[in-house]
């Protein structure tokens, strides 16, 4: 295997789906027994040429569930073993970095990020429980292509978001672009195969409607259907601009933002647990699916 496999190791937005506390509109279908919503666990992604080594996208707070749930991540050979050999993390989100505390029994891997998202792991000495002996951590320039696994190239950059909630102060810079939220390319060295994954994303400008223009896949945040949904549903208080996150549905939408972009295969990920198109048969969803959208699930296999 030379091209690219992608695995969506988790679907959901931050909390999971269903959130533990939560009984709002969507997650209380799962409570009740409603076939027609299914369990997500938190936003991760595996890649792979060799279908040997995978680079994790992220690791969640359920990444030990995960690996259960995905046979290709699991220990396979020595008594000590896992096949993944490096994790990227595209901002410094808790669900995005809480496993990596789950990762901390002395076996190696390279852990990258941008030089910022590795400054909070490092000023937060939780994260010590990584062995420097045994994981390295490197950063990652933005625009910079690196071959991160024996040929998967990754290239980074910038895209519209903000710091994580733990570290504001104050009024926080809602879609400044720099190292707090970046995307990532990743592609097949061999083949040239290429996919893009943007768990986060404020807004879409210009720039990155250009870079994703004709791209052969795409994996984009997808945490909410529309701006004030928490709020509607009783879930929270802030739209999801003030999270940093476009919503999918709406004139300034991801939907409409990407109508003309001419991208093979659209895939919405990072879904947060009161978003209507985690329903399968609901309006929401439909529509989503009629503009060319899919909804990630868990356990979602890609091959480019």
């Amino acid at each position: 295997m030379t091209g690219l496999r992608a695995i969506v190791v988790g679907a959901a937005a931050g909390g999971g789906f269903p959130q533990w506390n939560c009984r709002g509109p969507v997650c209380a279908r799962f409570w009740d027994g409603d076939p027609r919503v299914q369990a997500r666990t938190q936003s991760s992604l595996a890649v792979s040429v060799s279908g040997e080594d995978w680079l994790l996208l992220n690791c969640s707070p359920d990444i030990r569930q995960q690996i259960i749930q995905t046979p290709a991540l699991q220990p396979r050979q020595t008594p000590r073993h896992t096949p993944i050999g490096a994790v990227l993390v595209t901002n410094g989100d808790i669900d995005h970095i809480a496993g990596l505390l789950t990762l901390r029994e002395k076996q190696r891997f390279t852990l990258y990020g941008t030089a910022s998202v590795l400054k909070a792991l490092k000023d937060n000495r939780v994260f010590d429980a990584l062995d420097p002996k045994f994981v390295s951590r490197k950063a990652i320039e933005l625009g910079a292509t690196k071959e991160l696994l024996p040929g998967l190239e990754v290239e980074t950059f910038a895209v519209p978001g903000k710091v994580p909630l733990y570290l504001e102060e104050g009024e926080p810079d809602i879609g400044a672009e720099g190292e707090n939220t970046i995307g990532v390319r990743v592609s097949s060295k061999r083949t040239g195969s290429t996919l893009y994954y943007i768990p986060g994303c404020a807004h879409v400008p210009d720039s990155l409607f250009k870079r994703l223009r004709g791209a052969s896949l795409l994996l984009f945040d997808g945490t909410l259907w529309q701006d004030d949904e928490m709020i509607q549903s009783g879930a929270g208080k802030k739209t999801g601009r003030r999270m940093g996150h476009i919503s999918m549905s709406g004139p300034e939408g991801s939907i409409a933002a990407f109508a003309k972009a001419e991208i093979a295969q659209k895939i919405f990920v990072h879904i947060n647990n009161t978003n209507p198109t985690l329903i399968d048969d609901g309006p929401e969803r439909r529509q989503a699916e009629e503009a060319g959208w899919e909804i990630a699930y868990d356990g979602m296999e890609i091959s480019l």
